[in-house]
């Protein structure tokens, strides 16, 4: 196929970058202001306590400029050092990949992997912690995307306190799309960023730092400095008075006040409760219509991402393409482990509404059936009306 006579999909549902809210298009339209213009200065550091607000602390977030996959390595970076022995919680291609940038920084690396379609108690990581006493950090992935699980981090995050090691959690695919925040699983460093469930842009990192976190840091002797990797470099960016390490994303900072503008205008809760219905309804319509969950169990599916088990002799290519050539829906593919296992439908932002667990199961259920599988997505859309009309 030509790439000039590809269009645009309809409907994007995905795990992300999601579609964004139309006051943060706006907002990325608006002229881009000089960084050390004092509208500017003042415009960031009100972006930097908002975003703390809604992180539910009590001062300013600290924002790289970067996607957070360059902010997850930066923390590696930046908190692991050379005396460290550090846990890493595997249950997805995520948390695996997060071992890799630990083991270059570390002393030592344990790891406590499950199935991809599991996820980690706090059980085994109090008993892993016992057998390694000497483990200094833990990181743990909370809602590892390409299996759509979540891992229970509150509960996670109290053994790690109780053990006294520093606690660095990805809530990359998960913050502002159910009830998580730093203080709630006693993390050290929380890494997330608007490009998933706050529908915005997707170039910024937003961050929670603990002081315990900090000093570690700054006791770090291979800790980076004037580097893209550095965390400690723009420790008081925040500060109007100061200058910035290096040019920030401006028009990506105007986005992410309008982003957060969107999620504290609309209530923190009503967004996780919307998240929450419309991933609900779209696993009762699965089920219905015939396929099934990837997720060993429901109590571990992700309110934010879908993910489906793709059926014996098809694969990720034959589905994507036929619920975008039929109905210009976008879904997401697998990712290492779970490519061509698994298809994932993405409860993000604007699209978290229930009316899109109908499209996503439309979508869905006719791109298997032109394969020759048989799927009911009468009963599957009945099952999703179902679910929210007992929901409203």
């Amino acid at each position: 196929m030509n790439n000039s006579s590809i269009k645009p999909p309809t409907i994007t549902l995905t795990s992300g970058p999601v579609t964004i809210y139309p006051r943060v298009q706006e907002a990325l339209s608006r002229p881009v202001p000089y960084i050390y213009d004092p509208f500017f200065q003042d415009f960031y550091q009100k972006v930097c306590f908002k975003a703390g607000t809604a992180l539910r602390e009590d001062g300013p977030a600290l924002i790289l400029h970067c996607e957070p996959a360059v902010a997850l390595e930066a923390a590696a970076a930046s908190l692991i050092g050379p005396t460290d022995l550090v846990l890493n919680l595997v249950s997805g291609v995520y948390g695996k990949g997060f071992g890799y940038w630990a083991k270059r920084y570390c002393k030592e690396l344990f790891e406590l992997e499950v199935g991809y379609n599991q996820a980690i108690s706090a059980k085994q990581v109090a008993d892993a912690l016992e057998a390694n006493p000497e483990i200094t950090i833990v990181t743990a992935v909370h809602h590892d995307t390409p299996s759509g699980t979540i891992n229970p981090v509150k509960e996670i995050g109290r053994v790690v306190a109780q053990h006294g090691a520093l606690f660095l959690v990805d809530a990359v695919s998960s913050f502002a799309g159910m009830d998580i925040h730093p203080k709630d699983c006693n993390a050290d460093i929380f890494i997330t960023g608007p490009g998933k469930c706050l529908g915005g842009s997707p170039g910024l990192s937003i961050l929670s730092i603990s002081d315990h976190a900090w000093a570690h840091m700054d006791h770090n002797e291979t800790v980076p400095r004037s580097s893209i990797l550095s965390i400690l470099d723009w420790r008081y960016a925040w500060k109007k008075e100061n200058m910035f390490p290096f040019t920030p994303s401006v028009s990506e900072v105007v986005a992410l006040g309008a982003a957060l503008d969107q999620y504290l205008d609309e209530g923190p809760e009503v967004v996780w409760q919307r998240h929450e219905l419309t991933a609900r309804a779209c696993r009762a319509g699965i089920k219905a219509m015939g396929l099934n969950l990837w997720p060993e169990c429901e109590e571990i599916a992700s309110p934010t991402t879908t993910a489906v088990t793709i059926p014996k002799n098809l694969t990720t290519e034959q589905i994507h393409t036929s619920a975008r050539q039929r109905y210009g829906v976008t879904l997401s593919a697998g990712r290492g482990e779970t490519y061509d296992r698994l298809v994932r439908i993405g409860h993000m932002g604007p699209v978290a509404e229930p009316i899109y667990a109908v499209v996503a199961v439309t979508a869905l259920g006719e791109a298997v059936r032109q394969h020759n599988i048989c799927v009911d997505i009468g009963v599957g859309i009945e099952a999703v009306v179902a679910e929210i009309s007992r929901s409203v």
